[in-house]
């Protein structure tokens, strides 16, 4: 479970393809406080930690994560946010992330506003998972790229969001440019509500 709040961008310094697997290896300054078998977000995908060497580790991709997600278009020295699962004390700053990415979507466009940066991505719709909460709601959450974010101008087949100085310089959104694909997760709480409404 993660909060969207990424702590780093970490550094692509190794891929490997292994049958239909991807290994990437990362270059992180809490390596050193990693271990095997721990769960971090990537982008936004919650990956396992498989081997650790000095200040590098490794997680491995298997073919349905790269089919849903960005991660296999990664190259040497590409930036990465990165996320540690939240601690069960800790404050939620997000909001409820999985680590489970749902699809990608295309960057549109990104507007700088005097101070902040305004960017507008589409998406795949796909009518059967819409109605399943495969969706946005206006000043509902999002996640990209593995940051939680506010929904503002959703669309039924795509969204904008505000980003601050701090996100763009913290994270790889100062990456993003128009046709950058990105991962994203919709709501857990607008998938549970779709749900429930079936059912009854």
């Amino acid at each position: 479970m993660f909060s969207g709040i990424v702590e780093t961008a970490a550094v692509v310094t190794r891929l490997e393809k292994d049958k239909d697997n991807l290994h990437i290896t990362l270059k992180c300054e809490f390596t050193d406080e990693l271990k095997i078998d721990q769960s971090v977000a990537h982008n936004g995908v919650c990956l396992t930690v498989v081997n650790i060497d000095g200040d590098e580790y490794t997680v491995t991709a298997i073919k349905e994560t790269l089919d849903k997600s960005n991660l296999g278009l990664l190259g040497i020295g590409t930036k990465v946010n990165l996320e540690r699962s939240m601690k069960i004390d800790g404050r939620l700053d997000g909001h409820i992330v999985q680590g489970h990415v749902d699809q990608t979507a295309v960057c549109q466009s990104v507007e700088e506003n005097n101070g902040s940066w305004y960017y507008t991505f589409r998406y795949k719709v796909d009518e059967a998972q819409k109605r399943k909460g495969y969706t946005t709601v206006e000043k509902g959450s999002v996640t990209v790229n593995g940051v939680s974010l506010t929904v503002c101008d959703s669309k039924d087949d795509g969204f904008s969001v505000a980003i601050i100085p701090y996100t763009y310089e913290h994270t790889n959104f100062h990456q993003i440019k128009e046709g950058t694909v990105v991962n994203i997760e919709f709501d857990i709480i607008g998938k549970y509500l779709c749900k429930l409404m079936n059912i009854a």
